[in-house]
């Protein structure tokens, strides 16, 4: 058997070739072993402390504890503007995540 010895010429263009197809393979497939990010309402910063107290008061939740009751199926929630991921709230003040959920959930009436 004839061993062959790769000089490091050799062993650095394999190297660089095989980097240069991975960067490539992986802008072609971009997404396929991403998730898709969850989406987080709770920067409570901008918000007056009385407005922090509410919000706990009524408990919001980033994400409902029950699947037939959140934010964007309530009455007081007010959708977000295009591009943006959070909407709003007439009762509760702050970004508001469509899944969230807080104890002031009204059902939106049936739309005919």
């Amino acid at each position: 058997m004839i061993e062959r010895l790769i000089s490091r010429r050799e062993l650095l263009r394999e190297t660089v070739a095989l980097g240069a197809f991975s960067v490539t393979a992986s802008a072609f497939a971009p997404g396929c072993d991403k998730k898709p990010k969850e989406l987080h309402c709770i920067d409570e910063s901008a918000l007056a402390p009385d407005e922090v107290t509410a919000r706990h008061t009524l408990e919001y939740a980033d994400k409902s504890p029950d699947p037939q009751k959140f934010c964007e199926n309530c009455q007081q929630f007010t959708p977000p503007p295009p591009g943006k991921g959070c909407g709003g709230c007439k009762v509760v003040k702050g970004p508001i995540n469509p899944k969230g959920h807080c104890k002031s959930w009204v059902a939106k009436p049936p739309t005919t």
